[in-house]
């Protein structure tokens, strides 16, 4: 089993439907793809699996943990691509794609999904689960979110969550996301161009960005006394200003150390309380205020203020 499956006790107490129960020894002689050709909710499921080839795969050993989206699931997701189910099937590379993002290599049950932390899937992407009230929902790459309305049916080859929307892996790195959120990034979006920082944050990474809003920068400006021409000019101090708000590795909300200095790209340290409230080098304080935008390449903070490395 993977180093980050870790027992989580609290969402053991969470009340959702189970196809089955987690404390059942019995043998189960159906596999995955058994289970599901037998549950007429995930007709459409075998199909794309049937489509893609993965039909062998997801029979053998294992073990395997499916995140399998309902018939339901599926008809939505054609009606947001605005393809054709026909289409959807004979498109082999976007169907593995998909597929195999809802895929974890080994069994997780219910009580041993890790909260809040980066999922690694068959695909390559994350995805995370967090428990909101009495139901534990998923954030995909996209940045959507999937319900997962029962748990733990059990196969010979591992377990099924069902949940009611398909899944997709990220398509956007940091920089695109921060594009697509504007306004409310649009003078970061512009001190990364001024800095020539886009290139490094659409690369490879992971990389974590504690992101500025507008308005932030705007309260930085007056604060330092400079205009926005002015702060875009002056490339070195823009660059050691941009690269103090990134953090090596994707470090999300779950995994973000308190109270411990956290080393920056640019070299220096801030530090986040309990209260998810950053520290900067000059004793100023600014607020987390949005976490764990996932993107391709890392993941996106939001913060209320400028942060600033020792004069």
């Amino acid at each position: 089993m993977l180093n980050w499956i870790k027992s989580i006790a609290a969402i053991a107490t969470v009340a959702l439907v189970s196809a089955c129960g987690g404390g059942d020894d019995s043998p189960h002689p159906a596999n995955i793809v058994q289970t599901a050709q037998a549950n007429a909710q995930f007709s459409i499921l075998v199909e794309a699996v049937t489509a893609a080839g993965l039909g062998d795969t997801l029979s053998g050993a294992g073990p395997f943990t499916v995140f399998a989206p309902t018939n339901d699931a599926f008809v939505k997701l054609l009606a947001e691509l605005n393809v054709t189910k026909a289409a959807l099937l004979a498109n082999k590379p976007l169907l593995t794609a998909v597929l195999t993002y809802h895929v974890v290599p080994s069994q997780v049950l219910k009580a041993q999904v890790p909260a809040g932390k980066a999922i690694k899937s068959v695909q390559g992407d994350i995805f995370k689960v967090d428990v909101k009230g009495t139901d534990l929902v998923i954030t995909d790459g996209r940045n959507r979110s999937s319900k997962i309305t029962a748990t733990d049916i059990l196969t010979s080859n591992g377990v099924i969550h069902q949940i009611d929307t398909v899944l997709l892996p990220a398509d956007k790195t940091i920089v695109q996301t921060a594009v697509a959120s504007a306004p409310e990034f649009s003078i970061l979006v512009e001190a990364v161009t001024a800095a020539n920082l886009a290139g490094t944050l659409s690369g490879t990474g992971p990389f974590t960005v504690f992101a500025p809003t507008n308005a932030a920068f705007a309260a930085a400006l007056t604060e330092l006394g400079l205009t926005k021409a002015q702060l875009l000019a002056n490339v070195p101090l823009l660059t050691k200003v941009l690269t103090y708000h990134v953090v090596s590795g994707r470090v999300l909300k779950a995994d973000v150390p308190v109270a411990t200095p956290i080393t920056t790209v640019q070299g220096e340290t801030f530090t986040v309380s309990a209260a998810f409230a950053i520290t900067d080098k000059r004793s100023r304080v600014a607020n987390i205020v949005a976490t764990d935008v996932l993107a391709s390449n890392g993941v996106i903070h939001v913060i209320d203020k400028v942060i600033l490395p020792a004069p």
